[in-house]
């Protein structure tokens, strides 16, 4: 019996390696390696390949790191590990620790030496920023394994329903009362407005200067020029960006350059 489900499930592996035209599997590159059928503690069998821990781990700090870029979907290997670390503790951590980074930061700015002249600002983007997307990927059971339903993904949006990041909050409001002007600039669409302030405020977060979203011109553009256009915008008013917080690349690509980028971690996606 066990040898039969050994077998079946081997079996079923190959052949959802040999016939997946969705993605790369790593798995396949393991040359006269077989997979290892485990059983949990509910009786549900499952394959791991060798060494696939540390392969999707290594996958997902490469994304981090920005030298994996324009993926589609996350590797089906490797969807329940990103499910993992983004449910985990580890994640909270991460993100802590961003957190007293960015705050150690705020020492050294002018606004850190009580010398603020109401231009200096920092820029904070919205989703797996301010306010978490995890639900949703919990609701949809896809957590990257598939390609984000933007439709879908907008309907939730508008819910106003996303909690906020962990932390994220303490941060918000530590730049804003040490004077910062806090502009949030997000690539969701502008007829979000009202559902994206109320989620924030409901979230914890008030005050800020500017929410900028995509209106119809900002939406023909890419979602990495639209924001650097943003800070070429404010920087022409005369603000100093000395800080810009983002989940994505995107909050940080292109000129003018901010003169401190803080990111996030998130594997889920990938917008440029």
């Amino acid at each position: 019996m066990a040898r039969s489900l050994v077998l079946s499930l081997t079996l079923a592996f190959l052949f959802i390696g040999m016939v997946s035209a969705r993605d790369w599997n790593i798995l396949n590159q393991f040359k006269g390696l077989k997979p290892t059928a485990t059983t949990n503690q509910n009786g549900v069998a499952s394959l791991k390949g060798p060494n696939l821990n540390g392969y999707c781990e290594s996958w997902r700090v490469n994304v981090e790191l920005h030298n994996i870029r324009d993926f589609t979907v996350v590797p089906q290997e490797c969807v329940w590990f990103v499910q993992q670390y983004m449910t985990s503790s580890q994640y909270d951590d991460d993100v802590e620790r961003a957190v007293e980074e960015a705050i150690l930061y705020l020492g050294k700015t002018c606004c850190g030496k009580k010398k603020c002249d109401d231009m200096d600002a920092w820029i904070f983007d919205i989703d797996d920023t301010l306010l978490s997307t995890i639900p949703y990927h919990k609701s949809n059971g896809c957590f990257g394994g598939e390609q984000l339903n933007t439709t879908k993904f907008e309907e939730w949006q508008s819910w106003g329903k996303a909690p906020a990041v962990p932390n994220m909050v303490k941060l918000f409001h530590e730049i804003r009362e040490r004077g910062f002007k806090i502009f949030l600039v997000s690539s969701r669409k502008e007829y979000l407005r009202s559902a994206t302030v109320e989620n924030l405020i409901e979230a914890g977060y008030h005050s800020w200067s500017n929410l900028l979203l995509r209106g119809e011109e900002e939406e023909k553009k890419s979602v990495t020029q639209y924001k650097a256009d943003v800070r070429t915008w404010l920087t022409s008013l005369g603000y100093r960006v000395w800080g810009v917080m983002g989940a994505q690349w995107n909050s940080f690509a292109g000129c003018p350059v901010p003169k401190r980028t803080f990111k996030l971690p998130n594997s889920i996606y990938y917008v440029a």
